[in-house]
């Protein structure tokens, strides 16, 4: 059961950004759209739950919100700077060794060799995965794209540090789930509205995302309780399975064209995505 809550928000946040390519907008109206739609489900949350919410609990939570802001606009700055076809599948790969390395050094999940053997092996497979879903081939005549490497990286590298503390800040705080989604939804639409200010974020297209906010906190909340049960290493890895979601979904509903070479590459990385999370599956039975 641990591992099928934590198979949700690969659902979740796998279908979002289906859902905000069908919704329109830049990067910075979906974002600010969806920290709107996430804190209406964490004030809904809240209603309905009743949980405790304590200083500490504000605190942290807020923080972590603050952190995912990070993450997510040193993401579209590095898409501006070296294109999404490199920036996803590597951010998703430094996030899934970040959490993995901090699940493993600061929470003591792995706790034997066989641990770090099937983990390390898990991570490997993921980061092989999740790169070859992403490939492109080089079509004749397409016009060079001008690629910013070092300004690239440095966002990379921001922007991982900015998700893994979204992460391990409400983990090392063990903050309950229930509870600590209102402040992390406060702290996520602080900061996209500072990073948003400069780019129209008024417009229909933002109110038009909030839907993406609701898809985000459905899998924030079932990560938070993965987190708990499985620990942040699998929990965290199971969730960015999503990205075979993601992937799939771009070529039959939003109608990305892959050729015949590229659709190979994307199911050989997809498996081995699979593959990633089963062995986190063994490795937590």
């Amino acid at each position: 059961m641990a591992i099928l809550i934590a198979l949700i928000p690969a659902i979740a946040w796998g279908s979002i950004g289906l859902v905000s390519g069908k919704l329109g907008g830049n990067a910075y109206q979906q974002t600010l759209g969806m920290t709107i739609g996430a804190l209406l489900f964490g004030i809904g949350t809240f209603i309905f739950a009743k949980p405790t919410v304590d200083t500490n609990t504000w605190i942290f939570g807020v923080v972590s919100g603050l952190f995912w802001a990070l993450g997510q606009s040193n993401q579209f700055r590095s898409m501006k700077f070296v294109g999404v076809s490199m920036t996803v599948p590597v951010s998703t790969g430094a996030q899934l060794v970040a959490n993995a390395l901090a699940g493993a050094l600061l929470f003591h999940e792995w706790k034997s060799g066989h641990d770090i053997t099937l983990g390390l092996l898990a991570v490997l497979v993921l980061v092989v995965g999740a790169t070859l879903t992403a490939h492109r081939d080089k079509v004749a005549g397409e016009p060079k794209q001008n690629m910013n490497m070092p300004a690239g990286i440095q966002a990379l590298i921001i922007s991982t540090i900015g998700y893994a503390g979204y992460t391990i800040v409400y983990t090392w705080a063990g903050l309950d789930a229930t509870a600590v989604v209102l402040p992390q939804s406060i702290g996520m639409l602080i900061g996209a509205i500072v990073f948003a200010a400069k780019h129209q974020p008024i417009a229909k297209a933002t109110a038009k995302n909030i839907i993406t906010g609701i898809f985000w906190g459905v899998g924030n909340i079932f990560m938070l309780m993965a987190t708990k049960e499985v620990g942040l290493a699998v929990a965290f890895s199971l969730s960015q399975m999503g990205i075979v979601i993601s992937t799939y979904g771009s070529i039959f509903f939003l109608g990305e064209h892959k050729t015949k070479r590229e659709m190979i590459y994307v199911t050989v990385g997809s498996l081995l995505v699979i593959a990633g999370g089963v062995i986190f599956g063994i490795m937590k039975a």
